[in-house]
C-alpha cells in the first residue's frame, strides 16, 4: 500500500490527476474545490489559481470523457464549467453573509476558520466596493471571504451577480487559457515540457498572487 503524504494536498496536480480504483475524477475534485473556496467557506487553503492554471496545461487528459474533438472548444467548456462552479460558489458565500449576519465575527476560529482572514477581506471590499467581488477573485483567502461580507453589507443582489459573474469568467477563462496555450507554445517553440516544471510554476503563481495580501499584512505592522 502507498504511504499517502499529506503535504500532496496542497499540491494541484494531486487533484487534477487524482483517480480512485482506475477512474479519473480529477473533474469533479477540481469542480468541488472551485466551489469549496467560496461556498463553504473552507478552500482558503486549496490550491486555487495554480490549481487553474494547472487545468490548462491538463485540460486534455481533464476532458478526455467529455471530448468534442476540438481542442478551443473542450478547453472553452472546460473553463465554463470552472466558471460555473466559482459563481455558484460566490452565490452560497453571498447567502451565508445574509443569513449569518455578526454570527461570522463572534465565531471561535478553527481550521477551516480563521476571522482575522474575514477582517481583511472587509478592508478589501470597504476599499474596492462592488469591484472588490471581481479583483477578490485573483487573491487568495480574499476571494473566500469577499462573497460572504458582500452579504453581510446586503450587497444589492443584482448587482452582486453581475459582478460575480464577471470575475469567475474572467478567473476561469483567463487562468485556464494561459496555461492550456502556454504550454503549447513552450512545447512547440521552446521544446519545454512545462509538466516537468509544475513545482516551480505553482511556487510562481503563490508568490505573485499572494504578494499584494501579504504587503498588506506588513504595512498593518508598521
Amino acid at each position: 500500500m502507498t504511504h499517502f503524504d499529506w503535504k500532496q494536498l496542497f499540491n494541484p496536480e494531486f487533484y487534477i490527476l487524482l483517480q480512485i480504483g482506475g477512474v479519473k475524477i480529477g473533474l469533479y475534485v477540481v469542480l468541488f474545490i472551485v466551489f469549496a473556496e467560496t461556498g463553504l467557506l473552507a478552500g482558503f487553503f486549496l490550491p486555487g489559481d495554480s490549481l487553474l492554471f494547472l487545468c490548462g496545461i491538463y485540460s486534455e487528459s481533464l476532458m478526455k470523457e467529455f471530448s468534442t474533438g476540438n481542442d478551443f472548444v473542450n478547453v472553452t467548456f472546460l473553463a465554463a464549467l470552472i466558471s460555473l462552479l466559482g459563481i455558484l460558489g460566490n452565490m452560497v458565500g453571498y447567502w451565508v453573509g445574509v443569513k449569518s449576519g455578526s454570527y461570522l465575527y463572534k465565531k471561535e476560529d478553527t481550521f477551516f476558520f480563521k476571522k482575522k482572514y474575514l477582517f481583511q477581506s472587509k478592508e478589501f471590499f470597504d476599499k474596492y466596493g462592488s469591484k472588490a467581488i471581481v479583483f477578490a477573485r485573483f487573491l487568495p483567502i480574499i476571494r473566500t471571504f469577499a462573497p460572504v461580507i458582500a452579504g453581510i453589507v446586503e450587497m444589492d443582489k443584482k448587482k452582486f451577480m453581475f459582478f460575480n459573474v464577471l470575475g469567475s469568467v474572467l478567473w476561469s477563462f483567463t487562468m485556464i487559457f494561459a496555461g492550456h496555450y502556454l504550454y503549447e507554445l513552450f512545447l512547440t517553440q521552446f521544446h519545454i515540457d512545462l509538466k516537468h516544471y509544475i513545482e516551480i510554476i505553482v511556487i510562481g503563481i503563490i508568490l505573485i498572487t499572494t504578494i499584494p495580501v501579504l504587503m498588506k499584512l506588513l504595512k498593518k505592522k508598521k
